[in-house]
Parts: C-alpha cells; sequence; structure tokens
C-alpha cells in the first residue's frame, strides 16, 4: 500500500500539501479509477469540479480536515450523469468513515456522548447515530442466523416498565445468540417463529420453565432438553428452607444457623459442623429433614456419569421425589410434584456437561452494558449492543 494512503487510512488518495497545525488541513488527491456506477463504464467526460472538505481521523491530539476535489461525471456508455464516489466517504457526507471509526471507539471506551459533542463539535444525537451505525455493520458482520446445536435459555431482568428479556445463548461457542423482550410463551412466541434451522438444536439447557418448556417442545422437536443444575438445586433449597421455618421459625431467622444450613456439608470446617450438629440434636424433626436434603443434593451434584451409570441412579432419583411427594409438609410435597414433572431433565443432568454458567456470565456483561449507558428506554438498541458485545 502506497504510504498517502497508510497515513490517510483511505485507499487511492495522494497528500499533495499540508497547512495549518490545529486543525491539520491536508489537501489530497484521488488517483483510483473512476467507473460509472450504472454501466461500469470508463468512457467518461468531466462535466463539473467542486471541492468537498471533510472530517477526518485525528493526528494524535489535532484535529484533521481533509480537502479533496469531486467531479461530476458524464458516461458515454449508458448516457447518465453521476457525482464522482471515493472510497471510505459516503455520499453526501461530511466525514470520512475512519474519523466516524474514531468516535464510535472513543465513545464504545466510555467517553459520554456529551463530551465528544463538545470536544468534536458535534451533535450528541449525531454521536448516537454513527454509534449505532457502526453497530448495525459489526452486527451484520458477524451474526450467524442459524441456530446453535446447543442452546441455552435464561432470563433477565431490563427494566421495571418493560419486565424481563429471555436470552438465548451458544453454550458451545460461548456468546449470545439472542436476546428477546420477554418471558411468557405468547410474548416469544413470534420471536421463535422467525428462528431459521430449528433442526440444528440438540440440547436446551434451562431452568425448571413452563413456557420455556413448551415453547422448545414446539419449535425444536429435535432437542433434548436438560435442565440446569445451578436452578434445581436453588429450588431444592428454597423449599427446605420454607419447611425449617414451618419448624422452627427463630433458628430459621438466624444467619449465622441460616449459612451453614444453605450450604452443602462438605464445605464446612470441622467447628462449623460441630456447632450445627448440635442445633440438629436439639430439634430431631428438622435433623432428618436436613440429612435428606444432603442425600438429594449430593445426587443432583453428580456429573460425568456414562448411561448404564445413569441407569443405576435412577431408581435411588426417583425413591427421594416419592418421598417428596407423600411428605406432610406443603412445601415438601410441592418440592416433590415439581421434580415429578422435570424428573427426565433433571436427570439427564447426570449425562451433559454443559449448563447455564456461560448464560449467566453474559447475564453480568449485559448489566454492565446497561449501567455504562445509565439505562435503555428502547429495547431494541440494548439488543444491537448485546448482539455485538456479547454474540
Amino acid at each position: 500500500m502506497p504510504l498517502d494512503s497508510s497515513v490517510l487510512g483511505l485507499p487511492g488518495f495522494e497528500i499533495e500539501s499540508a497547512e495549518n497545525l490545529d486543525p491539520v488541513l491536508l489537501r489530497v488527491k484521488y488517483t483510483g479509477e473512476v467507473s460509472c456506477p450504472h454501466c461500469s463504464g470508463k468512457v467518461l467526460r468531466v462535466k463539473d469540479r467542486w471541492t468537498r472538505e471533510l472530517r477526518h481521523a485525528s493526528f494524535g491530539n489535532r484535529a484533521c480536515r481533509l480537502v479533496v476535489e469531486a467531479r461530476k461525471f458524464h458516461c458515454r456508455t449508458c448516457g447518465r450523469y453521476f457525482n464522482q464516489r471515493f472510497p471510505g466517504i459516503g455520499p453526501w457526507r461530511r466525514s470520512t468513515e475512519p474519523y466516524r471509526r474514531q468516535i464510535f471507539l472513543q465513545h464504545h471506551q466510555g467517553v459520554p456522548q456529551r463530551t465528544l459533542a463538545l470536544q468534536e463539535r458535534l451533535g450528541s444525537a449525531t454521536v448516537e447515530r454513527w454509534y449505532r451505525e457502526l453497530l448495525e455493520l459489526k452486527s451484520h458482520e458477524r451474526w450467524d442466523a442459524a441456530c446453535p446445536r446447543i442452546l441455552g435459555i435464561d432470563e433477565h431482568f431490563f427494566t421495571k416498565k418493560k419486565g424481563f428479556a429471555t436470552t438465548l445463548c451458544d453454550l458451545e461457542r460461548r456468546r449470545v445468540f439472542d436476546v428477546i423482550l420477554g418471558r411468557s410463551e405468547k410474548a416469544l412466541e413470534d420471536d421463535f417463529n422467525r428462528l431459521v434451522d430449528k433442526g440444528n438444536v440438540r440440547v436446551v439447557c434451562m431452568d425448571l420453565s413452563g413456557p420455556y418448556r413448551a415453547l422448545v417442545r414446539k419449535h425444536f422437536p429435535k432437542a433434548l432438553i436438560v435442565a440446569d443444575r445451578f436452578h434445581v438445586i436453588r429450588l431444592v433449597n428454597h423449599h427446605f428452607l420454607a419447611a425449617w421455618g414451618q419448624l422452627d421459625p427463630k433458628g430459621r431467622a438466624n444467619r449465622g444457623l441460616l449459612s451453614l444450613v444453605r450450604r452443602h456439608s462438605d464445605r464446612l470446617d470441622s467447628d462449623q459442623q460441630v456447632r450445627l450438629r448440635e442445633y440438629l440434636k436439639a430439634h430431631p424433626g428438622f435433623e432428618a429433614i436436613y440429612d435428606f436434603k444432603q442425600r438429594l443434593t449430593r445426587l443432583l451434584r453428580i456429573k460425568h456419569r456414562t448411561a448404564r451409570q445413569c441407569r443405576r441412579l435412577i431408581p435411588v432419583f426417583l425413591s427421594y421425589v416419592q418421598q417428596l411427594r407423600s411428605s406432610p409438609m406443603p412445601s415438601l410435597a410441592s418440592l416433590g410434584q415439581t421434580m415429578d414433572s422435570w424428573k427426565e431433565e433433571i436427570v439427564r443432568m447426570w449425562r451433559f456437561t454443559r449448563n447455564n454458567g456461560i448464560t449467566e456470565g453474559f447475564h453480568t456483561k449485559m448489566e454492565m452494558i446497561s449501567r455504562r449507558a445509565f439505562g435503555f428506554r428502547n429495547f431494541e438498541n440494548y439488543r444491537l449492543r448485546v448482539k455485538v458485545l456479547c454474540g
């Protein structure tokens, strides 16, 4: 590439002269080929000339302007007239693409719109429009419309006014596939109808959500649903803590005991185990419930098992579910009913290693995107940024 093109970042231009210090005024000349945009003809006649002054990417801390001569041509092949077009400079624009990318990067790295507008003598709306245009360009460059083979589905909070949004994550490639406003079956139906190549999906990891399961069964008939281990164990803890509150409300309100009961027994040190056992001996009714919960969670935490090993574990799991369903405590009976309706999806956790931890990590990044923008009122703007920055 010629030296002038490397300096300017625009192909086909030569620098004729440089004037001033701030802003730097560069007079340039376009030396590339010109052809008719209608017929690609090269037999042209010059009909008019004028100069265009354009904002260009800064040299260090100094602003830069380009002055280039533009021409109006008459094509003798097709007989049409057209104005000369330059690579890296859009028609009717007063700035070059390198300058727009500079504004995009500064705003993307955290410089507020108002600061950029005052610094570059632009409008805040102009900064937002340029930023959105380049986001859309990057979205079209990166986006693959085909559904992923391993899909993760989870919800996250968007705004108080619009409620929750649903994240579709490609767990195999570790990137966000799409973000859809809403979490009900009715709100998501139209967006799921527009998905392409649904037959590609083989595994869907999700929490114990009825609407999500109904959508997956309808739109991804070839996919196996796998319950997310984190959400299953969290549900177990929630119902057992509710049962504890029914047996001993004062003990349930003790934050120190609450911390010990919620944790897995193998993650307690010796002093913590002694303290917890002293409390359980004083409350034998809850001791039986606690030991049952530890056995159940220990079973749910098993990973990387073969099909033969899973067949041995399934009867144990079903016996635990039956004991929960026959429990006289409403919270435990409700847990047993839920686990019974999701038993196939839960036992698949032992075979499949993927989980929605990747999706939860992207939710943290989405929250940071929203904080940096001081919130979003337009969901499409939020969706576009998430697809580019997390996709």
